[in-house]
């Protein structure tokens, strides 16, 4: 990616529609030069952010991989990354003795190994500058044992805690790290995830993802350590607090597990 301005750089990761799409917009909206990458097509994406004003490259990888990272950061062609929002990630609904294990072994390596790979080799530059924004995409998700989306809650109880301690770790370098924490979000997350047979994914209530993104990015411009996204999530996180793991799981299988009512 060259510039003959000198506009900062972001990354955003999953951006080729949903949270991630939006979290792109802000950053095109907001004065940077924006490097996108998705697991699915970003023409569309990529023209938006160019009529707001923003150079925008894109690629389609998978950031599972080492191979998908390495493409991503190639983008930048050794421009500094002044932002980084790390927000791919994808959900596997059902059992976990119903799913198959390398759609397991993907969604810990998408939601998990790529994005802290990714974080790691960015932060590394931001810290030798003195400066940079980070903000990493977990869910209220990781509060609560997931029933019948055991794997998806598991990787975002990681990535809640990995936020928090990484931002201790950098304390005094000139790098922020916020970790965004959304609820049932309206985006292709639970047709991705084979979850439209569920409550959970027929809910008609869903958070909008542009304010969903719009909270993120104003918590990480703050500096803020942690935001979730909506004060009934907010609630629901108090909540978790207090109430036993059990009842959790129990109440979570009430919500995700497949009814038969809705397109499996």
């Amino acid at each position: 990616m060259q510039s003959t301005e000198l506009r900062p750089l972001a990354i955003v990761t999953g951006a080729s529609s949903g949270i991630g799409h939006q979290l792109a917009r802000l950053a095109a909206t907001h004065g940077y030069d924006v490097a996108v990458a998705a697991d699915e097509p970003l023409a569309d994406t990529l023209a938006s952010l160019r009529a707001l004003g923003a150079q925008a490259d894109g690629v389609e990888v998978d950031l599972a991989t080492r191979e998908g990272v390495d493409a991503l950061l190639a983008l930048t062609a050794g421009r500094p990354v002044e932002a980084l929002f790390a927000n791919a990630g994808h959900g596997l609904g059902h059992g976990v003795l119903q799913q198959d294990f390398e759609q397991i072994r993907h969604l810990i390596d998408t939601n998990i190994t790529g994005t802290v790979d990714l974080v790691q080799r960015v932060a590394r530059g931001m810290c030798e500058r003195g400066r940079g924004r980070i903000l990493v995409t977990g869910s209220i998700a990781g509060f609560q044992p997931g029933s019948f989306q055991a794997v998806y809650n598991g990787t975002k109880a990681f990535i809640d805690s990995f936020v928090v301690a990484l931002r201790n770790e950098l304390q005094g370098t000139g790098v922020s790290v916020t970790c965004l924490q959304p609820g049932v979000t309206d985006t292709r997350f639970f047709a991705r995830a084979g979850m439209l047979d569920t409550p959970v994914g027929r809910q008609d209530d869903k958070a909008d993802p542009a304010e969903v993104a719009r909270i993120g990015f104003d918590a990480m411009m703050k500096g803020e350590a942690e935001v979730v996204a909506g004060w009934k999530n907010k609630l629901q996180v108090a909540l978790s607090h207090v109430t036993p793991n059990e009842t959790l799981a129990e109440q979570h299988r009430k919500l995700a597990e497949p009814d038969g009512k809705g397109p499996a």
